[in-house]
């Protein structure tokens, strides 16, 4: 304040001080009750309230407003995990003691003839890779257990690994309960009418399914693929489009060819039907799905063999008694295994002390049935044949090489 402003207030009366004071607060509390009448009046009208946002809404476009960045659409639809993943084709390998692994195509590359090839795996601790295939990271498999349950699993739950990694086990992947086994599997892309899952039993049973019928199992616990009897077991699977011819060979060395329009599609928890009408004490132990110009392998347990053309097993009805495939007898020992087989093929013969003799299919003599065949591998004693498996491999691109491109 100035000299004279202080003066001036120091000449008024306490009274009007006081007065002035007064009239300032008197003013507040009129505009206070102003304004509560105002909103008040607001807060009871609808209307009102509407408007206020309108015009703050409009105030805060054109202070801050631009272009919509995200997209308002009519409907939504739903995402799988699928959708989030790259769909690539990758090269699936399943070994004889069974551990899986998946590796992308590009792994793998094209060679010309006569390479040295990619390795696969390392054959090591008795094991190999049985099984190979391409699949879609998107497409699915189906594992089927010697009980009779199917599960399931896409493509891209099955881990990666390096091209000699061993892999990891299937029965750590899937729900499978103990005592219970992985005897089949069959890689599907789509679930499409006009296909089936043939089944075969140790005890001579066949049964077909539509492939639709296995599309959604339950992840959590498999669900039932075939209704199996008391010692019975689900020991192979195969992917048909209901018109191939079907081999069942037993280990007694019988075998039949029949159609296989001659086995009605069922449903899932059917049992099945006779295949083959098995003697007292045998078993079977291949199916196969042959064609023309194939000739059938077949192993003993003492390690003998011998391939026979496909002509010499006449069409049968289903369910007969078969014919003679080999001549079993102490010297060769009952069948442990029988492949359809084409003459570039190459298989492995798996010693119950797992020794694995790796040996060309061309080798093998093509006499007729019933003979006992020639030996193929040499057992030292107590030593026995216990499996047999086609060579699945695939080989890579020579580096600085042309041409010649040739798929192992």
């Amino acid at each position: 304040l100035s000299e004279e402003q202080a003066k001036a207030i120091l000449d008024l009366r306490l009274h009007r001080l006081t007065g002035l004071e007064r009239d300032k607060i008197l003013e507040e509390y009129r505009e206070t009750l102003k304004l509560i009448e105002e909103l008040e009046s607001i807060l009871a009208s609808d209307e009102k309230v509407l408007d206020i946002l309108v015009a703050e809404f409009e105030d805060i476009r054109q202070r801050y407003g631009d272009e919509r960045r995200t997209e308002i659409v009519p409907r939504t639809e739903e995402i799988t995990i699928e959708d989030l993943i790259a769909e690539e084709e990758m090269v699936v390998t399943i070994s004889h003691g069974g551990y899986i692994k998946r590796n992308p195509v590009s792994l793998y590359r094209s060679q010309r003839r006569g390479g040295k090839g990619r390795l696969g795996m390392a054959t090591r601790d008795e094991d190999f890779v049985e099984h190979l295939f391409v699949a879609s990271t998107h497409s699915y498999i189906l594992f089927f257990s010697d009980k009779g349950k199917v599960y399931w699993l896409k493509v891209h739950e099955i881990p990666q690994a390096g091209a000699a990694a061993r892999g990891k086990a299937i029965v750590n992947l899937l729900p499978i309960e103990k005592g219970e086994s992985i005897s089949a599997f069959l890689p599907v892309r789509e679930f499409q009418d006009g296909w089936y899952v043939l089944m075969a039993t140790r005890r001579g049973l066949v049964k077909k399914t539509d492939l639709s019928a296995f599309s959604k199992p339950w992840k959590s616990r498999g669900i039932q693929a075939i209704t199996l009897e008391e010692g019975d077991d689900l020991i192979a699977t195969r992917l048909t489009d209901g018109n191939q011819e079907i081999v069942l060979s037993t280990r007694s060395g019988l075998a039949i060819r029949f159609s296989e329009e001659d086995v009605r599609p069922t449903g899932r928890t059917s049992r099945g039907v006779k295949g083959i009408d098995l003697a007292e004490g045998d078993e079977v132990v291949a199916v196969d799905v042959v064609r023309p110009g194939t000739t059938l392998l077949t192993v003993t347990q003492n390690g003998y063999g011998k391939r026979t053309a496909l002509e010499e097993y006449r069409r049968q009805s289903r369910g007969g008694k078969g014919i003679i495939t080999i001549k079993t007898t102490q010297r060769n020992g009952p069948v442990v295994g029988v492949l359809a087989v084409e003459d570039d093929d190459q298989v492995f013969l798996i010693a119950s002390s797992g020794k694995i003799i790796r040996t060309g299919v061309s080798g093998i003599p093509v006499i007729g049935r019933n003979t006992q065949g020639v030996k193929l591998i040499d057992l030292e004693s107590g030593e026995t044949v216990a499996a047999v498996a086609r060579v699945v491999e695939r080989d890579e691109e020579d580096e600085g090489e042309d041409g010649g491109g040739q798929d192992g």
